[in-house]
């Protein structure tokens, strides 16, 4: 996977191949517990800052869950995300909103009432250009896009997100696939990284696919001062409602005022 790549927009920037078909259709099938018990919290945040109708922008939609319950319950839905895998299954999902595929880093943000990036998406290094300064910048197009009142919600990875500090291995099964997992993460270089082994049944037999998934892992502290420098008044959440987060997860609510 480290090897593939594809241009973004103009001019000379790449960005890494994620979540190709099989893991992405394995992911829909399997590791959408988190954002669908996540949903209910994440509406009532939208109705308790005012918003209830207007545009809202789901970055790193994934396969759609979200923005099919944001256009079910009468929200304008922009999807963005990085996988064309992730991508095709969205669209079957939520016909009703509109999808792109782009880095989150490089798409640009039109006006807005709300936006989202839920399941740690502003943490991957699939865009070679993601990196500490970056991120200080795509929070000020947040905020530029969002209309006074909007509300930007997210979930991050921070340092302790790997655990114990050596190699996890995990392994999980369904009934059409197997996957492989090993964490590991670098705490010297605030790094983690998953190396991922997926097996899909096709006919009679099992296909196997390898990514390899940097992310670069943010202390809150450094997240609410970047949110705060950009003009957003911030609230740490601990969780998505009833969805606890495990240690090295943290999720925040930035408003415009």
């Amino acid at each position: 996977m480290d090897r593939a790549a594809t241009a973004v927009g103009a001019g000379r920037r790449r960005y890494k191949m994620p979540y190709r078909k099989d893991l992405a259709y394995v992911h829909d099938v399997a590791f959408t517990d988190f954002i669908r018990d996540a949903l209910p919290s994440l509406l009532r945040i939208l109705r308790h800052n005012r918003i209830t109708r207007g545009l809202v922008i789901d970055l790193g939609c994934g396969s759609g869950v979200w923005a099919r319950e944001l256009t079910r319950t009468g929200y304008d839905v922009l999807g963005v995300d990085i996988s064309e895998g992730m991508l095709k299954l969205a669209r079957k999902r939520a016909p009703k909103a509109r999808f792109v595929h782009a880095s989150l880093f490089q798409r640009e943000l039109p006006p807005c009432a709300a936006v989202t990036a839920i399941g740690e998406c502003v943490n991957y290094l699939f865009d070679r250009k993601n990196n500490r300064k970056e991120l200080a910048r795509f929070f000020q197009r947040v905020y530029s896009a969002l209309a006074p009142g909007g509300v930007f919600v997210f979930d991050v990875a921070e340092p302790g997100r790997g655990g114990p500090g050596v190699p996890v291995f995990k392994s999980f099964r369904g009934r059409d696939w197997a996957l492989l997992l090993q964490v590991e993460e670098d705490r010297k270089r605030s790094l983690l990284t998953r190396r991922i082994t997926v097996f899909r049944k096709i006919g009679k037999l099992y296909r196997r696919s390898e990514e390899v998934h940097r992310v670069r892992l943010y202390p809150r502290s450094q997240i609410t001062r970047q949110l705060e420098s950009a003009g957003f008044r911030v609230r740490v959440l601990r969780s998505y409602g009833k969805q606890s987060f495990a240690t090295g997860h943290v999720a925040f609510l930035a408003r415009k005022t």
